[in-house]
């Protein structure tokens, strides 16, 4: 458990101790409401306060919401959204659903939330789309490389209606699990401390030949390995020591990933490669959503609709605010207190990488996957739909100004 900055003064265990008397997701939602420090009678209050709202009358359902490494703290850097959603479906069915949230990786991980919600473990869960591609195979539909050119074209195609016949009904039909809503960023390379005292990257070709460690996703591997990016697996519990000790040069992650997973003591570049996905998503057991009445799916699409709106402002917030991935760097951030330097690639360099590796220019590279994922789909050509709908927005678009849209009506 790692308590947030928020609540500096307060010990882990005066943090138990509240959650003992009000429950864990009584108080980590009430945490997650201070905007400055509290003291531990603060904390109770808010937290009792809290829960009797939760409890003021019996649920007639109560979902475990699996959130693998996520509190308090953590939501405020990279804002996935998690806590929000669980505040928000509570005070919208007016407690006939009441989420139980647990994080910090204490009932599932990164790799294991969706297996777990596949398996009626939890009913919720939140983790990288990549990182649950194992589970679910066809989340790898979001990772061909370069098929969206930014954030702003990431949240147009999740607001856009056409997402559920190209994402989330085959993800539905196929795995079992309903795509509710997800953070948006775009994937690069995270050099670890070997490139500390090395120029900041500027050309493509620094990064040939070094070795970094892959997440789950099959297809983010194709686009590595075209790159000679040397996509290795490494534990994650192993990557914090080996970009400390030069063991692998890289990591293939986003900026906010690197500020809220304390990565950023041993990262020194953050290559803004941009070359696929970086989706944090949170997705529901099919068949919970199913049991649900007609009024409480409702307001799960609505507490969703209304999570993705906030995230896609907030994260933006984030990422310049918080996080420091900004040209200049403000002072104060995560990557500006631990000496992160952004290394933002000029257009010609992403436009080479982007012919080296992406299906518009090598589309034998992908041929295998690409019928996979389009027969799971029903016979649609997954990334060329897919491609056009990012390209309905300018590419230089700001993600803050994409038109939200309830997906699910036409």
């Amino acid at each position: 458990m790692s308590i947030s900055k928020n609540l500096r003064g307060i010990s882990r265990r005066d943090f138990f101790r509240v959650a003992g008397t009000y429950g864990f997701s009584s108080t980590m939602m009430a945490a997650g409401a201070f905007g400055g420090a509290v003291s531990v009678a603060g904390l109770a209050k808010a937290a009792e306060s809290t829960y009797e709202k939760r409890f003021a009358k019996e649920a007639k359902h109560t979902l475990k919401f699996g959130a693998s490494g996520f509190n308090d703290q953590n939501l405020l850097i990279e804002r996935a959204g998690a806590l929000e959603f669980a505040r928000d479906l509570e005070s919208r069915t007016d407690g006939e659903i009441r989420v139980e949230f647990i994080g910090n990786n204490q009932i599932c991980g990164q790799t294991s939330c969706v297996e777990k919600t596949q398996q009626g473990i939890v009913d919720i869960y939140a983790a990288s789309t990549q990182n649950s591609a194992g589970g679910a195979p066809y989340l790898n539909v979001l990772d061909y490389a370069y098929m969206f050119p930014g954030r702003a074209s990431q949240y147009h195609f999740l607001y856009s209606p056409e997402s559920q016949r190209i994402l989330r009904e085959p993800l539905e039909k196929r795995h079992g699990l309903k795509f509710l809503f997800s953070h948006c960023e775009l994937r690069g390379i995270q050099l670890g401390l070997k490139w500390e005292d090395k120029p900041t990257v500027t050309k493509l070709e620094e990064l040939f030949g070094t070795k970094n460690r892959v997440t789950g996703t099959q297809l983010g591997r194709i686009a590595m390995q075209a790159l000679n990016l040397n996509p290795v697996p490494v534990a994650w519990e192993e990557t914090l020591d080996g970009l400390k000790q030069g063991l692998i040069d890289g990591a293939e992650t986003w900026a906010s990933a690197v500020a809220y997973a304390n990565m950023s003591p041993v990262v020194s570049q953050s290559v803004d490669l941009k070359f696929f996905c970086g989706t944090e998503h949170t997705s529901m057991s099919a068949s919970v959503f199913d049991s649900l009445g007609g009024d409480l799916q409702d307001a799960v699409l609505e507490s969703a609709y209304w999570t993705q709106t906030h995230v896609q402002a907030a994260n933006e917030a984030a990422l310049v605010k918080t996080v420091g991935q900004s040209d200049p760097q403000l002072p104060g951030t995560i990557f500006a207190e631990n000496n992160v330097r952004n290394a933002f690639l000029a257009e010609d360099q992403i436009k080479m990488a982007e012919e080296m590796c992406s299906p518009e220019y090598q589309p034998q590279l992908w041929e295998e996957w690409r019928e996979r994922l389009n027969k799971w789909a029903g016979g649609i050509d997954t990334y060329q739909e897919i491609y056009d709908i990012a390209r309905q927005v300018p590419a230089d678009m700001k993600p803050e100004n994409v038109e939200p849209r309830r997906w699910w009506k036409a």
